[in-house]
This record gives structure tokens, C-alpha cells and sequence, in this order.
């Protein structure tokens, strides 16, 4: 996955797999546009590969922010060639910890985040007929899965977005694709309070995402285990898959 002197731009790079992506990718050669809230977390990124990742403060529930900071790329570093908006929050749901305050911010960040994203970087795409946009789904939003209600609507709809572009822009040509991981080692999982089957490192994790970019894949699911039993929960009928997931609930 050579750049050939091309651009990539990340989100969510201050921390997990947003952070070693764009490590990885400046190892490779990509001029890295890394953007992040915290400030302090992007320049450590920066300083450990100086000269490599320049970094661009952003809160991605601020749609006109996510568009100024597109131009802003752009205008320092060249077009967009790659953009893979993996901003994310995390609320564990459950019944008695319900909060629609909570709900709120993951759609926030982590729809209208990537969707407030993808408008700072689709009509320059189109222009050039060229890019290749990806989005951070999870193997949560393939089924529902106890304590992951906000997070998981959230994912499912990434995944409906991505399938519903993919031909529609590849008129333009444009590449979509949609990354669902399972458990990965992160701030994020650090917040679960239940065993994580399959769970990887974040390494491990990058190695599969960056070999799916390559590709062109629609669909980055992994680790393969973790994907084939949630397809096949998700194929369950419904008394089978419920007497299921009633065992994942917390104690």
C-alpha cells in the first residue's frame, strides 16, 4: 500500500486504532492529515514521526469545522485520496442506565460525525473522479447485542450508508467501504465490563485495515470468527437469537 506521494486524512487519530492507522500510514509514505479534539494527544502523535503527520484540531459534530478542515488539508498537503472518518464515542446501555443525553452524543459523533466528514471530501471526489472514502462500522451494527444500543444503531446505519454509495459512487469513481471490527484493545473496549471474545491488538487490527484499503474491499470485517458468529446470530431466528443474547447481559 505505497502512496505515490498521496494523501490520507483520519479521524479520531489522537488515541486506538485511529492513532497506529496513521502511524502505519506515514511508514508507508502517506502524507498523513490526522485530526482529533485533543490538541495535546495530536502533537505526541506528530512529534513521533516529525515531519510526517500534520494534525488538524476538529470536533466532527461541527459539520462547517469537518468542511474548513477538508479545504485546510487540501491546501497544505494536496487532495484527499484516502479519508477514513473513525471518530467514535462509546456509552455502555443498559435498562437501568438509559439516557437519551447519552444516546444523542454517539449518533453525534459517530453518524452525523462521519456524515459531516464525508461532506468536506465527496464533492472533491466527484470533481476529480477519484478517492476512496472509508467509514468505521463495527460488528455490533450487524446484530444487536446487549449494552451496545446507541453504539451499535450507530454502526448499523454506517453500514446502510456505505451500501447505499457504493454504486452510486462509483459512477463517480469513488470507493466506499465500510470497516466492522470486533473487539479491539482500546480506550473504547477499556470502558466493557464483560469477557470480549476474540479480542485483538490494535497492530493486529491495522494490519487487517490497511490490507482491506489495498484491496478495495467493501466490507473490512474482523477478526473472522467474531464476524462469522455474529452473522449467524444475525440469522438466528428470533426466540433463538434472544435466549442468546439474554446470557450476554451484565450480572
Amino acid at each position: 500500500m505505497s502512496s505515490n506521494g498521496k494523501t490520507a486524512w483520519i479521524t479520531g487519530a489522537s488515541s486506538g486504532i485511529g492513532r497506529a492507522l496513521a502511524l502505519r500510514l506515514s511508514e508507508l509514505g502517506w502524507s498523513v492529515a490526522a485530526s482529533a479534539r485533543g490538541r495535546s494527544d495530536l502533537d505526541a502523535l506528530a512529534g513521533e514521526v516529525p515531519g510526517r503527520i500534520t494534525v488538524f484540531q476538529l470536533d466532527v459534530t461541527d459539520a462547517s469545522a469537518c468542511a474548513e478542515t477538508a479545504r485546510q488539508i487540501e491546501a497544505a498537503l494536496g487532495p484527499i485520496d484516502l479519508a477514513v472518518f473513525n471518530a467514535g464515542s462509546y456509552f455502555p446501555t443498559t435498562a437501568e442506565d438509559f439516557s437519551v443525553g447519552n444516546f444523542r452524543k454517539t449518533v453525534d459523533v459517530n453518524l452525523m460525525g462521519e456524515v459531516n466528514c464525508m461532506g468536506g471530501v465527496v464533492p472533491s471526489m466527484m470533481a476529480r473522479r477519484a478517492g476512496h472514502i472509508v467509514l468505521m462500522g463495527s460488528l455490533t451494527g450487524l446484530v444487536g447485542l446487549p449494552t451496545a444500543a446507541s453504539y451499535g444503531a450507530t454502526k448499523a446505519a454506517l453500514n446502510s450508508i456505505a451500501q447505499a454509495f457504493r454504486p452510486d459512487f462509483e459512477r463517480f469513481g469513488i470507493t466506499i467501504s465500510v470497516i466492522n471490527p470486533g473487539f479491539v484493545k482500546t480506550p473504547l473496549t477499556d470502558k466493557n465490563r464483560f469477557p470480549m471474545p476474540f479480542l485483538i491488538g490494535v497492530d493486529t487490527a491495522v494490519d487487517k485495515i490497511v490490507r482491506g484499503i489495498e484491496r478495495r474491499r467493501f466490507d473490512i470485517n474482523f477478526p473472522w470468527q467474531m464476524a462469522f458468529l455474529v452473522r449467524l446470530l444475525a440469522a438466528l431466528p428470533d426466540w433463538a437469537k434472544f435466549a442468546i443474547t439474554r446470557r450476554m447481559l451484565p450480572r
